[in-house]
């Protein structure tokens, strides 16, 4: 074909084919052919043959009723794998890194165990005074900001053997004695979607502020963390600290395919 470089060029017929589809992924929803054209900055009968070889090969498909073209079941098994294959700690650890060098704080992150909470990566900030976060140790779901999150986003069935278990055997502060308290602070973890402690009443002088961090099925996978020494770290939510934290948890849940919809949605 004329159209078409061999050999260390590459095959060109093939990037103007991923254009195609890359005009339609950051179209964001089913488009017509006029659109998809303009978009790859093509004539509509040029991008018309593309799209034939592209729905033979499964990348895409056309709706008969309104001839609207979308992402076809292939593409979508593509970016399923893709997602699948990421190692979640590792882009987790890139996350936190940079979070670190943007606020200036501790940061870390967690991941769910048959014990609760665990830390399993942080990072030290530039200052003399900083908290040392002991990794491999499952934290107390009611009173660690991970734990909470942990247990307002996963299923009730992982978590209330462990809420009732702290309930009847940790000596817990005197906002948590109740599971109408627990119930009240997981109803705004959820609200807010974040999840602050200060004071931890068995680290004295640290708090910690959370935020979940979820995966393409839409289901929670990570805790970011910021943990400061109580007093000096600013856990006001509308603060830029919480809000960096934020940005930074939403980013690596859209980088490991969140929807924007929790699986319980």
């Amino acid at each position: 074909m004329s159209d078409e470089l061999e050999g260390k060029h590459g095959v060109q017929s093939l990037e103007v084919g991923m254009g195609i589809l890359r005009a339609m992924v950051n179209g964001h929803r089913s488009m017509m052919l006029k659109d998809i054209a303009a978009a790859a900055e093509m004539p509509p009968s040029k991008a018309h043959r593309y799209l034939v070889s592209l729905i033979r090969a499964g990348l895409v498909e056309q709706d008969p009723m309104t001839s609207r073209y979308d992402l076809g079941p292939f593409a979508l098994n593509i970016g399923l794998v893709a997602i699948d294959r990421l190692d979640r700690i590792r882009v987790g650890l890139s996350a936190i890194a940079e979070l670190r060098d943007e606020i200036n704080e501790t940061t870390a992150l967690a991941v769910w165990s048959e014990r609760g909470p665990v830390i399993v990566r942080w990072e030290r900030p530039r200052r003399p005074i900083t908290v040392n976060v002991v990794t491999g140790t499952a934290l107390d779901l009611l009173t660690s900001a991970s734990g909470r999150i942990f247990a307002a986003h996963l299923p009730k069935a992982t978590v209330d053997p462990l809420i009732e278990r702290e309930l009847a055997t940790t000596q817990l502060p005197a906002d948590i004695r109740s599971r109408k308290d627990v119930d009240r602070i997981l109803d705004e973890v959820r609200r807010s979607g974040i999840s602050g402690v200060s004071g931890y009443h068995l680290v004295p002088g640290v708090e910690a502020v959370g935020a979940p961090v979820f995966n393409f099925k839409n289901e929670i996978t990570i805790v970011m963390l910021v943990v400061g020494v109580q007093g000096m770290f600013d856990t006001d939510p509308e603060g830029p600290v919480v809000q960096a934290l934020q940005r930074a948890a939403g980013a690596l849940s859209l980088r490991l395919g969140y929807t924007g919809a929790t699986a319980g949605d």
